[in-house]
This record gives C-alpha cells, structure tokens and sequence, in this order.
C-alpha cells in the first residue's frame, strides 16, 4: 500500500512539475520575448490579411495573467484603422496589398476600412489587390483598390444580396416541442419561426427595404472607386454578367486576369525591385502592433474615452463578444469620475439582448451624460437593445449600412408537453396559492400565466419607446410609428430620427470633442475587463472546446444553427433582441 503511495506521489509530483515547467516557459517567453518587434524595412508593402481580426476592440485584461496567456495579439480593426493612417506617413511604407483577403468583418466595418484606404490612397502610395476568388463583401473591400487582379480559373461573385429564414413552425407540431411566444411589435420577427411556415408581410417588407438599402451603400462605394455607373452594376448583378474572370474584366469590375506570381512581379516592378529579390513585405498585424508600440503617445492632459460595447447585451461581467452590465457600467463610471476624460464615445456593435441589462447600462449613460459629453458610433449593428443604450446619447453616428432600429421587445418560452405526452410522460404540480408555480416546459401554458407575461413585455416596450421618445426628442407616437421591432439602415435611420449623422468612429470622436470644446487630446480605451485567469485555461490547446470539434465535424452553418436554437433556450427574462438573426449574402 505504502508502495502505491509513493507511485501515486511521483506521478502528481512529475505532473506538477511538468505544469509548472510548461506555465514557466510561457511566462518566461512573454516577460522577455514579448516584445518581438517586427522590423520595417525599407520600401516595404503592407499585407492586409484580416483573418484575426473580428471585432472593432481587441480587450484589455485588470489580470496581467490573462494578457500573458493570451493566444491573440491584442489587435482590434480600430487598431488597424489607426495603422493605416501611421502609413500614410511611414516613409518605409509603399503601398498596401490585399492579398486573399477573407475576413468575418461586416459590411460597416469594411466601410470604415474603405474610408481609412481612400484617405491612404491620396497620399501618393498603391492599393492593389489580388484574389483567388472574390466573395461579394470580399469584392466590396478590394474595389478600392487602384488596380485589381484575379486569377484565370477563379470567379467573381457579384448578383445583389439576399437573407433567408428557416421556420419551425410544422417542425414542432411533428416533434412535440414547442416555442411560447409573447411579444410586442409586428416586425418583432426574431419569434416569427416559430409562429408561422412563411415570411409575414410585415416582415418581407422591412427585410426587402433593408437589403435595398444596403445594397445601395455597396453599390454607391464601388461605381465611385471603380467609376462605373450605379445602373450599370446593376446591371451586372441581375444578369450575372461578371461570373467569370473574363467577363469580369469586360464589366471592368477587374483590371486584370492573372496568377498570383504576375501579381507579385508587378509590384516588384514597381518597387523596382531588380532580378530575383523579393520585395519587403510586412502583415498588418505586425506592422500595427508595431504602430501601437512605437507611435508617440499624445501627453493631451484631455482625453476622450472609447466605450466599446461588442456582441449580444447579458448580464455578468461581459468580454470582448459580450456586452456584460458589469464591464459597461464600471466603464462608465470610471470615465464619469475622470477628470481627464472630456468626452465619451460609446462605439456599439450589437444585435441587443437582455432588456433588464439593456436598461442598467442605459440609466448609467444617463447618469454619466449630465457630468460630460457622450457620442455614439454604431458599427454593423446597433439593433434593440444595442439601440436602447445608444438613444439617450447627445449624438448618434451610423455608417450608411449600419443595421439599427428594432425597437421592441419578446419572451420565447420552450414548452415540451407534446412531446413528453407522446413519451408517455405526464407531470402534475401542487402547490399552495393560485400563481406560486414557477413556469415548467412540461405543463401546458397556463392563459394567465401568458397574460401576465405580456404585461410584463408590454410595460418594457413602453419603457423603451419612452426612453426613446425623450432621448429623441420625438413624441411617444412618433417613436411607436417607427418602433414595432422594424429594423432600419443607418441611411434610413437618419431619415427618421433615430441617428443624427452618418460617420464613423472618428467622425463621432471628433463631435465628442467639438461638444467637450477641447482641439488636443488623447483617446482611452474601455472596457478593462475583469476576467480571471482560470477562464483563459478552458482555451488552451490542450483544452480545445468542443466548439471548434463541432464546427469542424458539421459544418459552419449547421454549426450557427444549432447555436441559434441554444440561445432562445438560455435566454431569461425579456429580450430587446433584433427580429431575426440576419445573414446577407
């Protein structure tokens, strides 16, 4: 027995000594290798790969552990945006390449992108671009290009955008699940699924006038870098008339059809680069790291700070992909009781979510608006909830495509009485008062439990159209006219009041400032989250989650759909979530 123990012993004592060998290498590497600068050598072309990049901010840690730990650069778009800017002056920097660019950005962070490479544009230097095959959004970025290239046997996708949704209505009477729906809103179709077999035309109408929209800020973009008429590409779309590398280049859509190496040699001889030399080349994400490590930093005693509210609105603390009311409101109230901080945009890139946090994180806004300035900047979405906590702000920015709006609120309740019936499963309750059940999925709804529950959605709405309405400037009416659930472009919204301005995060710093009445200052990025270090293990190789063993057994689409029908099974309370989950193609 004594024997075993000592085996035991050894074993846990290698194992221990292994962990903390393998943290100390880590940690080691980090401390003194951290600082790997990559250098920028002269007439150097700047790769724009953006695989990495999925949100506007990167994160910041109060945990030095997590950052050590961190399998991420640190770099967000707002980071890059900045680089391209520095490049535009980096006497090292010739030009840009976007080089099979694909990138899960949306559509208004590639408008910001576009912008930051029109602007690097007018200093003198290159853009060109090359690509195997071009997606439609990934078209949308590289047509700013000065010269684009694309490969003999590739393609070109150009034919107008679409969105489809699936509806589970037949599939839950044949399976015996479910979904309860009480709502507030005729667009509020993030529910319509499960209620109907096909699209309402209430629903078909906000959807068609969404994508027109947004098609016409695409369309807009390129007949202006590409100087072809807006008619024209239309043209092209219906009739797929630029399917092939060739037709292509007849629509002038490319400028020319070539391999990979051609594309290379011609840069080369741009640079003039002699013989077989390669050319100097740098991956934006070294050369922004580079950027954030060596730029000057501005000694402004003013500061604007830049609240970055990223993904579906919960409660709890929140991370880069969630917009937690812990993260938020502490934000808030650091940049509130700042003395340096002048100014407060609040960048906003969400579908929306928990209404309860929604309204937390509004009244903290409120709160902070009556001691400084606060700005808004929607990104891709700034849709129910994610509009919620931007409408009381003094200034609200869009892009022309950003997706915003989608002012109402729901309640899906899972209920598997049918099915459990046909498992031959019966469940009774006792209790002791009329109301004193919490609700169960395998007990019919009972009517006055649903009465109560759509007061209780019909009280949020009110609230919400009411915080609109003052934040606005709008009567109740008004904002209930516009209000219904219906989704708007930035474009639209403009129109309509519920945006002031179309811009982006620049622009909407630059108010921030005007508003604050401060010319120099610096910027300082929020949220520093609190996130400790015994959630980063969960993500290291040796704990892969089963996240990227699914996706790669069944697919990335199947994948999304399976999360979609987890989130209305984990949502509680009332929800101020956009009317569908959109996927424009």
């Amino acid at each position: 027995m004594k024997f075993l123990g000592n085996v035991l012993a050894t074993i846990i004592g290698i194992f221990v000594f292994i962990m903390i060998f393998f943290f100390g290498v880590i940690l080691i590497g980090a401390i003194f290798g951290g600082d790997d600068k990559v250098s920028v050598k002269n007439d150097s072309v700047i790769e724009l790969d953006l695989k990495q990049i999925n949100n506007d901010y990167a994160g910041k840690y109060k945990d030095p552990w997590v950052t050590v730990f961190s399998d991420k650069k640190g770099v967000g778009l707002t980071d890059v945006i900045n680089a391209i800017e520095a490049a535009k002056t980096d006497s090292n920097i010739k030009g840009i390449s976007i080089l099979n660019d694909q990138s899960s950005l949306g559509l208004a962070q590639y408008k910001d992108l576009r912008n930051a490479l029109e602007s690097f544009k007018k200093s003198g230097k290159f853009v060109w671009a090359y690509a195997n095959t071009y997606s439609q959004k990934e078209y949308y970025l590289n047509s700013v290009a000065n010269t684009i290239y694309l490969n003999p046997a590739g393609d070109l996708d150009f034919k107008g955008l679409s969105s489809e949704v699936m509806f589970f209505k037949d599939f839950q009477e044949k399976s015996g699940i479910h979904m309860e729906v009480i709502r507030h809103g005729k667009y509020k179709s993030a529910v319509e699924p499960f209620l109907e077999n096909k699209m309402s035309d209430a629903n078909r109408e906000q959807v068609t006038a969404l994508l027109n929209s947004i098609w016409s800020t695409v369309c807009s973009d390129i007949s202006k870098s590409r100087n072809i008429p807006v008619d024209k590409l239309n043209e092209i779309a219906n009739g797929l008339l630029a399917r092939t590398p060739e037709m292509a280049k007849a629509q002038h859509l490319v400028d020319i059809v070539a391999y990979e190496d051609v594309y290379h040699n011609a840069i080369k001889k741009a640079l003039k680069v002699k013989g077989d030399d390669d050319y100097n080349k740098i991956s934006i994400l070294d050369y922004t790291q580079n950027n954030m490590n060596t730029a000057l930093t501005n000694i402004a005693d003013d500061q604007i700070a830049i609240i970055y509210a990223q993904g579906e609105i919960a409660g709890g603390e929140g991370d880069v992909n969630v917009i937690g009311e812990g993260s938020m409101r502490r934000s808030l109230q650091e940049a509130r009781k700042n003395e340096d901080v002048k100014a407060i945009v609040l960048r906003i890139d969400s579908p929306g979510g928990s209404a309860l946090t929604s309204d937390l994180i509004w009244r903290e806004i409120e709160i902070t608006k009556k001691v400084k300035p606060v700005v808004v900047s929607m990104g891709n979405y700034a849709a129910s909830g994610g509009y919620y906590i931007a409408c009381n702000a003094d200034k609200i920015f869009a892009e022309s495509n950003t997706i915003t709006g989608s002012i109402g609120v729901f309640g899906v309740l899972p209920n598997f009485t049918p099915l459990a019936n046909k498992l031959g499963i019966n469940t009774e309750q006792v209790k002791t008062h009329e109301n004193s059940a919490n609700y169960s999925p395998f007990v019919p709804v009972d009517e006055k439990f649903k009465a109560f529950t759509l007061e209780g959605v019909e009280q949020i709405y009110k609230t919400f159209v009411t915080h609109v309405a003052e934040g606005r400037k709008m009567t109740f009416a008004q904002v209930d006219s516009i209000a219904q659930g219906r989704v708007w472009s930035g474009t639209e919204a403009v129109k309509i009041g519920l945006v002031d301005k179309i811009g982006g995060l620049n622009d909407a710093i630059a108010e921030a400032a005007k508003i604050a009445k401060i010319k120099d200052y610096s910027t300082q990025n929020y949220p520093e989250y609190e996130k400790k270090f015994s959630d980063l293990m969960a993500n290291l190789p040796f704990a892969q989650s089963k996240e990227a063993f699914i996706k790669e057994e069944i697919g990335e689409e199947n994948y999304l759909l399976i999360e979609q029908v987890k989130r209305f099974q984990k949502q509680k309370g009332v929800q101020a979530m956009m009317p569908f989950g959109i996927n424009i193609k």
